[in-house]
């Protein structure tokens, strides 16, 4: 009895242990957190760059004597993910992991090629390759993108991109863009998708405008990195047609009930004085769309957007906070200049794009019986681009932060 006992236990133990055989040491692996892609003068061949990186620099665990870089960056041809990671591992020793990926950059040039969804197609197939990695659109080649792209403060490069998508997405100046969104849209043939425009080459406007009326590479940066996240790359099925401003990617979030983005940072006209504008966070209540579906009719689109502002900064100083008919009065502005933003957009949507970014054919399906009804219908051929869209503006409350009064600039240069 002793002995079965015996036995059996060893087998169990031999069970347990056989599920480590497959098992690789962290040092024998080469983790990529950067992807990016590029077009190449031969058709369905791209040009694929990795950049791995060193878990032992900006590590607290090693010392800091160590003189090894933070990253390494290799460019190899292939025809998709997987078989261009093959090829780059024939130059590294260890095994190459692409379970860290943060970010996915695809070239503007490549992005508005139709060979763009084929090579997109073999993402999902790609084992290793997680579906929550940011795809993000540069200007330039994308292999230029990342060898340009130095941080100063930040010596781990996963970490830059983590903290740099976050920061942008904050105020709202880039749409939340990962691959498995992307194929949602892309596949449902409905909607208009956004992805994250970025550039490393700098060529700002002759005037300045708004902090978020730029696209990357507009804006007058100087110093630091070279890197610029502004606006957003627009994509009909499955191929990019535009690219769009901070200030419109913005209204993108606030039209957009699908986005977890709920509070931007955001400035409007001070309407007492229109040569300065009021610095504001803007909390967003969810985006309610009711679409009234008639059918070979025009259809009438009601589109409710509340928001809550917290006022940071009135550089012209006019005491709105005492006076309830200034107040009134930049209750209204805020109200018409996210109203006319708003209504710009969706009759830019309508007019050039014949789609919309919003995801709001959600709202409609529920509409059909069933799927085959809901493809005749044709939301974004027909539906969409000719009906009517109402926007409905609510600023709910207004709070003036920390300050209790403003200044008087009379008395003061007095």
């Amino acid at each position: 009895m002793r002995q079965f006992i015996l036995i059996l236990s060893l087998l169990q133990l031999a069970m347990i242990l056989s599920g480590c055989y497959d098992r690789k040491e962290l040092e024998e692996q080469a983790y990529v957190i950067t992807i990016a892609v590029d077009k190449t003068d031969r058709d369905n061949i791209f040009r694929f760059t990795f950049e791995i990186a060193n878990p032992e620099v900006g590590s607290s665990a090693t010392t800091p004597s160590t003189n090894e870089p933070a990253q390494e960056i290799i460019s190899v041809l292939g025809t998709d993910f997987l078989s261009a990671t093959s090829t780059a591992n024939s130059s590294i020793a260890k095994e190459i992991t692409l379970e860290q990926v943060r970010v996915v950059i695809v070239s503007e040039k490549l992005a508005r090629s139709k060979e763009f969804i084929h090579l997109m197609q073999s993402a999902p197939s790609t084992v290793d390759l997680k579906l929550n990695a940011q795809l993000v659109i540069s200007k330039e080649k994308a292999e230029e993108f990342v060898r340009h792209n130095s941080p100063n403060l930040e010596s781990r490069p996963h970490k830059y991109f983590q903290y740099m998508l976050d920061r942008a997405r904050e105020t709202g100046v880039i749409p939340d863009a990962p691959l498995v969104r992307f194929f949602q849209i892309t596949e449902g043939d409905a909607d208009l998708f956004v992805a994250p425009y970025a550039s490393t080459v700098k060529k700002p406007k002759d005037s300045y405008g708004d902090e978020d009326s730029y696209k990357a590479g507009e804006i007058d940066f100087h110093g630091g990195n070279v890197t610029q996240f502004m606006g957003s790359a627009v994509f009909k099925e499955g191929q990019m047609i535009d690219s769009l401003t901070g200030e419109e990617t913005r209204y993108i979030h606030m039209m957009d009930p699908t986005f977890p983005q709920q509070v931007i940072l955001s400035t409007f006209v001070d309407p007492l004085e229109p040569e300065y504008n009021i610095a504001a966070r803007v909390q967003l209540d969810k985006v309610k769309v009711k679409i009234d579906y008639k059918k070979n009719q025009t259809s009438t689109i009601d589109v409710y957007i509340t928001t809550h502002l917290n006022i940071f900064a009135i550089p012209s100083t006019e005491d709105y906070m005492k006076s309830q008919k200034k107040r009134k009065i930049l209750y209204d502005s805020i109200q018409k200049e996210i109203l006319k933003n708003g209504e710009k957009l969706v009759k830019k949507t309508q007019e050039e794009y014949k789609a919309e970014p919003f995801y709001w054919s959600l709202h409609i399906r529920k509409k059909f019986l069933s799927i085959k009804d809901y493809e005749q219908a044709d939301w974004s051929n027909k539906i969409y681009p000719n009906a009517h869209v109402r926007l409905h503006v609510k600023v709910a409350s207004l709070e003036f932060g920390k300050t209790l009064r403003q200044s008087d600039i009379g008395r003061v240069r007095d």
